[in-house]
Order: C-alpha cells, then sequence, then structure tokens
C-alpha cells in the first residue's frame, strides 16, 4: 500500500514537471536527467540547443519554513539566467493547507517570471531602484518571506554554477581596517561633500506615494497643505576613522567612544529632524530599534539599547541642530567591513488593522571614503568565516518577532511565579481567581489571537518523525512564539505534568473556560455526566492520537488535514475567517462548552492525549491532599469543574488543568471539612482563658 502511494506520487510530481516545462519551453522534447550536485536537468530540442535548466529547491538548501518543514519548489531557469518559473511542488504549511487559498501562494510565485537570478527581490516595498518588489501574502508573512529565499538563493546558487550569473557565495575580500593615523580637520560641509556623511530627505509626499496601491495608502494621511513638509531629514556616519569620529564628536568625547570599543566594533552617527522619529516611541528597555537596522552582504544588523550611546551635541563646525542624536554600535559579531559598501534602511510601516500592517523600507546607501580604510589581502581562513557568517532565516524571523517574544516571555516568568508559589496564592482565592481569569484573556488574546501561539498535535507529530528521520533545530526555530511555548510545556510536564498548559496557555482551552465563566455567572444550567460514564469516554482522545499518528506514518499532509480535529485553526489562528463548515464545528463545541466545561479538552483533544502520555515523567506532586479526601469528604471532587479527581479523592494528573481550585480549597479554613473540623477540634482543646485577661459577659435571658 505505502509502496504503491509512493510511486503514485512520484508519478503525478513527474507528470507536473513536465507539465510547467512544456509550458515555459514548448519546443523543448528532451529532458535530461538530473545530473550533479544540485540535480540539475538540461532541456533542449532533439537536435541539442539548450533551451534552460530544471531544478529542485530541496536539492540545493533546505530551509524549513512556517510548518517547520521545508518547501519543495521546481525553478527553471533560461540560458540568460532569467527565472522563467518557480512553482511549489510541496508544502506543510497549515495556513495554506487549509486557511488561506493556495492558489494565491502560486500567484505570488508567479511574480518572479523574468526575474534575473542574481537580482535583489524584496518582500514589501524598497526606494532601491535596482530591487524588484513582490508583496507579502497577507496572513502568510513567514511563508513567503522563506519561499522569496528559496527561489533567489536557490536561482543564484545553480546560475552561478553554470556560469550564468556571477557567484554571490558572500566571499568577500579580507575586512579593511580603519587607518588611525589618518586626521584632517573638517568642517561639516566638507564632510557631506567627501561622502563621510550621507543625508535621506523624504518628504511626506514621497512616504504617501511608496505607499500608493498597498492596504496602507488611506493610512496616517497628512493634509494637503503638508504634503511637501518634511517626513524625515536622516543623517548618517560611521564614526571609526578620525577625520569623521573627531570633527563631529569632539576630541574628548571620540577618545572615550573609541576606549569604549572592543575590537571589531563599529560606531555610527544617526541624526535626523522632521515628524517621523527612527527611534520610536514603542521602544521599550532591552528591546530592539525596529524602524532602522543596516544591512550589509545582504545580513540585517539591529541596534538594542545596549548599542545606544547619548549623543547631546555636534561639534563639527557648522552642523545643523537635531531632534534625535545617537550613537550606535554595531558588536564584533556582525562582522562588519568598514571597506564594502553598506546599506541603511529605514522602515516605515502603517498599521492597517489590528495585527496586520504594510511596511515600505527607505534605503540610504554609505561608502568609507578610501582614504579612511586600508584592505589587506583575504585569507582562506577569513574566507570561510565570512561564509560561516551567513544567517539563516530563522534567525532574521526571531529578530522581527522580537517584541511577541519578548512578552511571551515576560508571561511565563509571571506564570512559573504563580506554581512554584501556589501555596501563597491559593491562600488568596479571591485574588488567584482574579489573576487566572486575567491570564486567560492574555492567552486568548495575545498569544492566541495575536501571535497565533496555538500549540497542535501537528507540532507533536512533527517533532516524532523528526527525531526518527532527521532532526534539525531549524525545522522547529522558525517560529519563535511556538518554539518558546513547547520548551516551556516539556519543562511544565516534568514538574506539574500536563495540567500548566491545558489550564494556562492553550488559547483555545481559555476561550472555552472564559466563555463558560460568563455562562456560570449568567446562571445558566451546568451539566456533568456520571463519573463512571465519564472517565471512559476519556479514552477518545487517546483513540483519536492513535488515528492520527497511524495517518502520519503514510502521510504528514493527510496527518495535516486529519488534524482539523482540532478547531485551533479556525478559533484561533485564522480568527473564525473560512470555510462555513470549519467555523461551524468550532461553534458547536463553543456553544456545548456553555453548559459543560471544556467538553473538547476533557474527551476529543489528541493533544492533550500526547500531554498526558508525556506527563507520566513528572517528577514532583505539588498538589496537597489530606487523608481525608474521597473518605470521607468528597467536596473537591464535586466543585472540580472538569472531574479530574475521582470518587476516592486522588487526582488524575492525566486529566488535571491545574486551575488550583481544589488547592484554594485545601487552604480555606472556611470550607474544607477536614480543616474546619480540626480548628473544631483544637477550640475545644484550648484551656478556658484567665479571667482577669479577658473580661466575662454574663448575658441574662429576660
Amino acid at each position: 500500500m505505502l509502496s504503491f502511494f509512493l510511486t503514485a506520487t512520484a508519478s503525478a510530481e513527474q507528470a507536473l514537471i513536465e507539465e510547467r516545462i512544456s509550458q515555459f519551453f514548448p519546443q523543448v522534447t528532451a529532458i535530461s536527467e538530473p545530473e550533479g550536485e544540485y540535480g540539475i536537468r538540461t532541456l533542449a530540442d532533439g537536435v541539442g540547443t539548450v533551451y534552460g535548466y530544471a531544478f529542485e529547491s530541496i536539492n540545493v538548501l533546505n530551509i524549513p519554513a512556517y510548518s517547520g518543514k521545508p518547501i519543495n519548489m521546481l525553478i527553471l531557469l533560461d540560458t540568460e539566467g532569467v527565472i522563467q518559473d518557480a512553482y511549489v511542488l510541496e508544502h506543510h504549511e497549515p495556513i495554506l493547507l487549509i486557511g488561506i487559498p493556495e492558489q494565491r501562494l502560486h500567484d505570488f510565485n508567479a511574480l518572479y517570471h523574468g526575474i534575473r537570478a542574481d537580482q535583489r527581490v524584496v518582500v514589501g516595498r524598497s526606494k532601491d531602484p535596482d530591487a524588484v518588489t513582490v508583496d507579502a501574502v497577507a496572513g502568510a508573512t513567514v511563508t513567503v518571506m522563506v519561499v522569496n529565499e528559496i527561489v533567489m538563493r536557490a536561482a543564484q546558487e545553480v546560475g552561478a554554477a553554470l556560469g550564468l550569473v556571477k557567484s554571490n557565495t558572500l566571499a568577500r575580500s579580507r575586512p579593511a581596517t580603519v587607518l588611525e593615523e589618518v586626521y584632517r580637520p573638517a568642517s561639516w560641509t566638507e564632510l557631506i561633500g567627501d561622502g563621510s556623511i550621507r543625508r535621506l530627505l523624504l518628504s511626506n509626499a514621497e512616504v504617501n506615494q511608496a505607499f500608493v496601491g498597498t492596504a496602507a495608502e488611506q493610512v496616517d494621511q497628512v493634509p494637503a497643505d503638508q504634503l511637501e513638509e518634511t517626513f524625515i531629514d536622516l543623517h548618517v556616519a560611521y564614526l571609526n576613522p578620525p577625520t569623521v569620529g573627531r570633527n563631529l564628536l569632539g576630541d574628548n568625547q571620540y577618545r572615550f567612544l573609541m576606549q569604549d570599543l572592543k575590537p571589531g566594533e563599529h560606531a555610527f552617527a544617526v541624526l535626523s529632524n522632521g515628524r517621523y522619529s527612527y527611534k520610536g516611541s514603542g521602544f521599550v528597555r532591552g528591546g530592539i530599534y525596529d524602524r532602522f537596522q543596516i544591512r550589509q552582504f545582504g545580513n540585517i544588523h539591529s541596534f538594542r539599547d545596549l548599542d545606544h550611546q547619548r549623543l547631546y551635541d555636534l561639534m563639527a563646525d557648522g552642523a545643523p541642530r537635531f531632534q534625535e542624536l545617537g550613537v550606535f554600535i554595531l558588536r564584533e559579531d556582525a562582522l562588519f567591513d568598514p571597506g564594502t559598501p553598506w546599506t541603511l534602511e529605514l522602515l516605515v510601516r502603517r498599521q492597517t488593522g489590528p495585527v496586520d500592517s504594510t511596511f515600505v523600507t527607505f534605503e540610504l546607501p554609505y561608502q568609507t571614503p578610501e582614504d579612511y580604510i586600508q584592505r589587506p589581502e583575504p585569507t582562506p581562513e577569513e574566507l570561510r568565516a565570512i561564509e560561516e557568517a551567513n544567517r539563516p532565516m530563522w534567525v532574521n524571523i526571531w529578530y522581527q518577532k522580537s517584541f511577541q517574544v519578548g512578552v511571551i516571555l515576560v508571561a511565563l516568568l509571571l506564570l512559573t511565579i504563580i506554581l512554584f508559589f501556589q501555596d501563597s496564592f491559593a491562600r488568596h482565592p479571591n485574588f488567584l481567581r482574579w489573576l487566572r481569569h486575567g491570564y486567560l484573556t492574555f492567552t486568548v488574546v495575545f498569544i492566541g489571537w495575536y501571535a497565533l501561539g496555538q500549540l497542535s498535535i501537528v507540532n507533536v507529530l512533527t517533532f516524532v518523525h523528526a527525531l526518527v528521520t532527521e532532526f534539525r533545530w531549524e525545522l522547529f526555530l522558525s517560529d519563535p512564539v511556538i518554539f518558546i511555548l513547547w520548551t516551556f510545556t516539556a519543562a511544565s510536564i516534568l514538574l506539574w505534568g500536563r495540567g500548566v498548559f491545558c489550564g494556562w496557555l492553550c488559547p483555545f482551552g481559555a476561550l472555552q473556560e472564559l466563555i463558560n465563566e460568563v455562562a456560570r455567572k449568567l446562571r445558566i444550567p451546568q451539566y456533568e455526566l456520571p463519573f463512571a460514564v465519564h472517565e471512559r469516554l476519556w479514552a477518545i482522545k487517546y483513540i483519536i492520537l492513535l488515528v492520527l499518528f497511524g495517518i502520519s506514518l503514510e502521510s504528514m499532509m493527510l496527518a495535516e488535514k486529519a488534524a482539523e480535529v482540532e478547531p485551533f485553526k479556525t478559533a484561533i489562528m485564522l480568527k473564525f475567517d473560512r470555510q462555513w463548515w470549519f467555523v461551524l464545528y468550532a461553534v458547536i463545541l463553543l456553544v456545548v462548552n456553555i453548559f459543560t466545561r471544556k467538553v473538547f479538552c476533557r474527551y476529543m483533544c489528541p493533544l492533550g492525549a500526547a500531554l498526558s502520555v508525556s506527563s507520566r515523567v513528572r517528577l514532583f506532586d505539588w498538589l496537597k491532599r489530606r487523608k481525608e479526601c474521597g473518605n470521607p469528604c468528597q467536596l473537591c471532587a464535586k466543585e472540580c469543574e472538569i472531574q479530574a479527581i475521582h470518587p476516592d479523592g486522588h487526582i488524575n494528573h492525566n486529566e488535571c488543568h491545574y486551575c488550583l481550585d481544589c488547592q484554594m480549597t485545601y487552604h480555606n479554613e472556611n470550607k474544607c471539612p477536614p480543616l474546619i473540623l480540626k480548628n473544631k477540634r483544637k477550640t475545644r482543646g484550648k484551656k478556658a482563658p484567665d479571667e482577669q485577661l479577658i473580661p466575662v459577659v454574663q448575658v441574662v435571658e429576660p
């Protein structure tokens, strides 16, 4: 069965490849077998005339996409090194498999037709006249960024191997060094004149024009009489050369700056006037300046707050006054080369929705004057080090999602504090309930709807298959939010069991619980199944898990579609914006949840089942019980809203969602029956108080 399926799949893929070749090279009648390191097929006619080349991107580079798995593309090049076709042969992107129509990805890929393999392609808008811009697919930005890197890097690599375009392996000459002994006094005008200071001047009209044709065209518009006013007047200078640094900063400040710099570090002055702040009002301590960055050799370098030094004034004669001044330092690991051209990129972003935005990149190129630098001969070791400096795609994604990462790390720290000090929090039930409801709201809104941090059984299946086949960290690092949540979930399973994720960090679970809380406040009747029936229904989710795992052995693509038993994509990832039958299914589960809390989580969730299996390695038992629990006291068992406490009093940690309700009862002297009885016995056993110390009031009945 499996061999038949694989043979049929291979035949279908071969037929698709031949169809695409025929569409773009109709004169081709002979297609060679894949040859060489990259499996390149030569496309020719019957007399041997070569018209182009075909190859699959998976043979050139293996970049994980949003799903954690690589996208395989068929790329066709003509003999001039021009891309004729870039077509997706295989992908595992869940948001494209089920949510966003796959045709949008094919439409996006069609934009590469006619682009040379050695051109620069930017996703979004760019002011670089030499760059080709392509618009992102709304809701699948990470996916199309990966596609862009796959197409252009693979095409350039193969084109260079075939001699169609020049090699661009980032092998460069040994980094130039700054000539520290070269200095001459210079005014602001002279520094501008020799290129030591570069300027980017943008008017409001120019920025508006850059957004024309985008979803943000009508966003943040300025009045017509202000269109010619300055949006930003930006200047940048490389400060390490003494002629630039000493003249701009003055001798003392330049000397202090150079003393602070470690070997291989570089300082830049960034200055601006205008209505747009290059620092941004949303910058927070520990964060990244997300409105500008430096690009060199294709690598993007951002600045954190620790890379910034305040600059209060300029010492060069004739220097104008600026609203914003700052010195920014590139650290040694950036491998910056002062002798190679670099670009300061200014990012202007306009918000088009709660989570959607459109951005345009304006570029300010810079070349250090030759008089300030010395170029030594390269060594083989340095060439290898430069090549290793290529930053992987997943690192860029982490930088882009730094805000989400920071907020979630703080939230997980708060949750860790709650869990470690749960006994103290449980002694204040009103506060803990308020805190928990607030955290669940954060989980739904920020982790779920904003950061799209909904874990799924698909992640578990992908991880298991990666362990069996070829494990690579890049598969899981391409989505930082999911990676962080999985890491925390794995750690919490060891300490507390699966309940921490299911009870605190699952956006769909949190949505169910909040809806049920509202229903209880509105006094909507609640229904619970008899415990004997309830515990037998637990088995359903384990059966679903086994079925999905079995399907995944046959085909991960089929397993991803079958995993739609989870309503997570509908309710969380796509916010109910998809086909009506998916929405109906999710709504039915939420409606049932109004009357019985978290029905899906208790009986149907395959992810919960997978976490339950792994929670058997739990090292500690943090939930306290008394010997009276279950016999005779049944209070916690009756109050547990997901029925994770057995009638005999013990907690089933495979089903517990760690809401801490039982611990609030355990510590409540006015509610826990064993504790109330114990306190009464203590009171009876005390001696009567001294009459001289405590006055006795005698009550005489009439």
